[in-house]
């Protein structure tokens, strides 16, 4: 599995695997920035929801106050 994947339109996720969990980043790239939306402790197989809903949120609050 790739390290980095898209995961929704702009936003995309980054992996790691710490001691016995699995912890998730999403982030939009913007320009030659990386924006982090939210970082979570992954316990499903697909990204839940509530986590995926408030990437989008603070996605929307980033580029309405460009």
């Amino acid at each position: 599995m790739p390290v980095v994947d898209h995961v929704d339109r702009d936003i995309w996720e980054v992996r790691t695997r710490l001691a016995n969990r699995l912890a998730r980043v999403l982030f939009v790239l913007e320009g030659s920035e990386m924006v982090l939306l939210h970082g979570f402790i992954k316990k499903e197989r697909t990204t839940p929801k509530p986590d995926l809903d408030l990437a989008r949120q603070r996605l929307k609050k980033l580029r309405s106050s460009s």
